[in-house]
């Protein structure tokens, strides 16, 4: 195997993501590679049939891209610590998608995904972003089963 230059660590800051980024850094640091941490906003689902206004929806918008970058930036300060080089990266957009295309664009060598260990009904109607990404990933995907 060719030594890694980029690997890409898409993170949903669950419990599930923390095992993959453990393991993407570890992955970095071996091979001084660059990490790009990416977190995908996904489109709102309103959970009402009622009118929202564009103020409301922008003010909603504004407080999920504060909060993903919040936590996006705990990751990249923590990467920082154990010596890596690492980027940050806030997408929109349907997730394995923009993960896909992060991976494209950035050249990444690896994706190293967490999997929340759904199966059955759960999987079957709650989807699966590491399956999907491994379907349309245009690198290896290393999966990182979580707790």
């Amino acid at each position: 195997m060719t030594r890694l230059r980029r690997i890409l660590h898409p993170s949903d800051f669950s419990p599930a993501s923390s095992g993959a980024y453990r393991q993407a850094v570890a992955l970095a640091k071996a091979n001084r590679a660059e990490l790009l941490l990416v977190h995908v906003l996904a489109p709102f689902v309103l959970p009402t049939d009622g009118y929202v206004s564009p103020k409301v929806y922008d003010e909603m918008s504004a407080a999920a891209q504060a909060e993903g970058r919040k936590h996006l930036d705990a990751l990249v300060k923590k990467a920082r610590q154990a010596g890596v080089r690492v980027r940050g990266f806030l997408l929109e957009g349907v997730p394995h998608e923009r993960i896909a295309q992060a991976a494209r664009s950035k050249k990444a060598d690896m994706v190293v995904v967490g999997t929340h260990g759904r199966t059955g009904f759960s999987r079957f109607f709650l989807g699966s972003v590491a399956s999907r990404v491994l379907a349309v990933s245009p690198c290896p995907v290393l999966t990182v089963r979580g707790k």
